[in-house]
């Protein structure tokens, strides 16, 4: 007889379990190896990256599988709101996405309607094709998807923040990620993330997400704007990303040893 499998819990309920902000860093190189190695450092979340990076649904899958052993859940930032690309990620077996560049209600109504199978939604159903499923190999995965997915997204342009509060409230969204580069970008700071404006933009978005009951979260390279935003309420921060780690090394090997 098969196997019957069991899957892990969501970013979702390990959010709402939490006594502690949740940290994690981002998973950016497209190699399995590197996630691997990032999986096991103790951290809390990956996020895997599939909107800047050279992340296609292979390489997805080989990343997902080489981090699943190891007790850090993985988010899939998918490349946009497209509802085929999250059918794709779902079925690879990513149990939570991230959605980039959400402005509006209708598109975070839109992207809950993606992750979810019908009547409630337009996800088409493969499970007995797909990994998301184990092959079918999940009891009553069908019956129980909504429970197996969580969805998250992205508000990093103006009109995302003033639409943040109601963008939260959608039902199905788990919560929002804040994007300071691209925010920073659409208040015509371009490359200032720890601008004045663009933190007070970022504290707004915060603000109106908690109160809508949703947790918020933000990424912040810097270690001390990090613990200003975890001092603000954020409830999950990514602090580094593997690309970066390996560049700054380097780059301090460089200037170490070569005269």
């Amino acid at each position: 007889m098969p196997i019957r499998l069991t899957l892990p819990p969501t970013f979702r309920d390990r959010l709402g379990a939490a006594d502690r902000p949740q940290i994690g860093m981002w998973v950016c190189s497209g190699s399995p190896l590197v996630a691997e190695i990032c999986a096991g450092a103790g951290l809390d979340w990956l996020l895997i990256d599939g909107e800047h990076s050279p992340v296609g649904l292979e390489t997805l899958t080989a990343i997902l599988q080489a981090v699943a052993p190891y007790p850090v859940t993985p988010l899939v930032r998918v490349p946009s709101d497209d509802a085929v690309r999250l059918k794709q990620v779902l079925d690879l077996g990513a149990q939570n996405v991230l959605v980039p560049m959400v402005e509006t209600v209708e598109q975070a109504r839109a992207a809950v309607r993606a992750v979810r199978y019908p009547p409630h939604g337009v996800r088409g159903v493969g499970s007995a094709l797909a990994r998301g499923a184990r092959w079918n190999r999940v009891e009553d995965y069908l019956r129980d998807a909504d429970r197996h997915v969580s969805l998250f997204v992205q508000v990093e342009s103006a009109t995302g923040v003033e639409n943040a509060g109601a963008i939260a409230a959608v039902g199905g969204i788990d919560g929002v990620f804040v994007g300071p580069s691209d925010l920073a970008a659409s208040l015509g700071l371009l490359g200032q993330q720890t601008h004045p404006d663009v933190v007070a933009a970022v504290r707004a978005t915060f603000e109106a997400v908690r109160a809508a009951g949703k947790p918020v979260g933000v990424n912040a390279f810097d270690p001390a704007v990090a613990r200003d935003y975890l001092e603000a309420g954020a409830s999950f921060v990514l602090v580094g990303a593997d690309v970066a780690l390996l560049a700054r090394g380097s780059e301090a090997l460089a200037e170490t040893f070569v005269a």
